[in-house]
């Protein structure tokens, strides 16, 4: 490991970044010395200008992309290379708005129903039922099911962050019912080929995009569907949008009020969450 990577590792380390952006930024400052065949460390801003206009021109990288980019380059700069300031123009390509395909309740019901694997359908399950980023989903711990309370504890979510969300009456039927089949120890979804470890992300994202075609589903998108489906079913419910704000785990409300969007007109009436999965053919 040089020296400069070392020492980004740690600055990183100290300001709490998770694993996963840990690495990401690792990857674009690698590739930024790729291009220039030089370390980070002997370049000027002209070429930092250059190299970003070569991103969005040449590379034509997605505006998510090019921010991972920025803000990648930008900490190394400033935050272990010490800059006054980082004076780079950078004009990214105009983030495209569109609004995704919202699975119905129905449809939900539908890709549940499709799963024949108790294990399978509990993951898919939970992501729903309590609105799981794929990778909280696959990494939770028997632990983490308080049933006394029907609390769900989201360890180490996005940006390093604990929460709890709601378990509500079906789902946690749901949770007991499979972990009375395989009786889990630490994962609550262990992998069946990596001894010691749990599911991983690409194993549940081929699971529902399994299910999903069996259910007869057309709707495009991956299984982050059913994070959207669940803060959007929950506001139509009426859970007021700073309450959806926590059980997502959000670090600002405009996050949150993007789901707003399939849900015009809509006037919060402060209830408590709701049971999702109660009533679905797949629960």
């Amino acid at each position: 490991m040089t020296p400069l990577r070392q020492a980004m590792t740690q600055a990183m380390r100290q300001h709490g970044f998770s694993p996963k952006t840990q690495q990401s930024y690792l990857y674009v400052v690698t590739d930024l010395a790729r291009y220039y065949r030089r370390s980070p460390d002997q370049l000027a801003v002209g070429d930092l200008q250059t190299y970003f206009n070569h991103l969005v021109q040449e590379r034509s990288l997605a505006p998510a992309s090019c921010r991972l980019y920025l803000h990648g380059i930008r900490f190394l700069y400033l935050q272990v290379l010490h800059w006054a300031e980082f004076d780079v123009n950078l004009v990214l390509p105009k983030r495209p708005q569109r609004i995704p395909e919202l699975l119905t309740r129905q449809e939900v019901g539908r890709i549940l129903e499709a799963i024949k694997n108790p294990k399978h359908h509990a993951l898919l399950a939970v992501t729903y039922g309590c609105g799981l980023r794929v990778s909280e989903a696959v990494a939770l711990q028997v632990k983490n099911i308080d049933g006394e309370r029907q609390l769900l504890h989201v360890q180490q979510g996005k940006g390093g962050k604990d929460r709890m969300v709601p378990l509500t009456g079906v789902l946690l039927d749901v949770l007991r019912a499979y972990w009375c089949l395989g009786r889990p120890m630490l994962w609550l979804f262990p992998s069946e080929r990596l001894v010691g470890q749990h599911l991983t992300v690409t194993t549940a994202q081929r699971v529902y995009r399994h299910a999903k075609r069996r259910s007869g589903v057309k709707k495009c998108g991956g299984i982050h569907g059913l994070r959207h489906a669940y803060a959007t079913h929950q506001l139509e419910h009426g859970v007021p949008l700073n309450e959806l704000q926590k059980f997502l785990g959000h670090s600002e409300l405009r996050t949150t009020e993007r789901y707003l969007h399939w849900l015009p007109g809509l006037s919060s009436e402060n209830r408590s969450p709701a049971d999702l999965l109660a009533g679905l053919g797949g629960a």
